[in-house]
Order: C-alpha cells, then structure tokens, then sequence
C-alpha cells in the first residue's frame, strides 16, 4: 500500500494527473478525508508540506492518527471510522 506513495515521493513536486469524488468508504477514503480536513490534498502533498517521512496511524486499524496543519496546530482522529457516509462524495481520490 505504501508503495505507491513511496514512488510518487521520489519525484519533488508531482501534481496529480486527475482527480474524482468517492462515491463508497474505503480505508483510503478515510484517510483522504483526514488529510483533507487537515488542508492537504493527500498524503503525498502532506509528506511534500511537512517534509515527513512517515505519518502517524492507528495500528488497530491503519487510519491517521494526528495530522499537523500548515498553520502548525494538530489535528487528531479516533481510532474508528469519521468520514460518515454523508461525507464520502466530498472526498477527493486523486489520481498520479
């Protein structure tokens, strides 16, 4: 899973090629929603911001844990599920 990323990391600056709306929750869904209530696109824009090699995630379930906004202050997600169904065509799933 994280693979992906890492290849996308290596490249500086990448731009996504596309982009569309979540239309089911997934766990990728869940973890976009964060890093996009936290202000990033993804975890790679986070990664390319914070100039972080890892983000910190839930071992139980592989969500993000705590996230840091570009004005520094943190935000920090439960263990369970927080994207609710209502909010999963607001997700942004971007395609490199």
């Amino acid at each position: 899973k994280m693979s992906e990323v890492s290849e996308v990391m290596t490249n500086a600056d990448i731009k996504p090629k596309s982009m569309h709306r979540a239309k089911i929750w997934s766990d990728d869904v869940e973890n976009l929603y964060r890093f996009q209530q936290a202000g990033y696109r993804d975890e790679v824009e986070y990664k390319q911001v914070k100039q972080v090699d890892e983000v910190e995630c839930w071992p139980e379930t592989g969500f993000v844990k705590k996230l840091q906004r570009r004005d520094n202050t943190f935000y920090y997600y439960n263990r369970q599920r927080e994207c609710e169904d209502k909010d999963v065509h607001k997700v942004k799933v971007y395609v490199y």
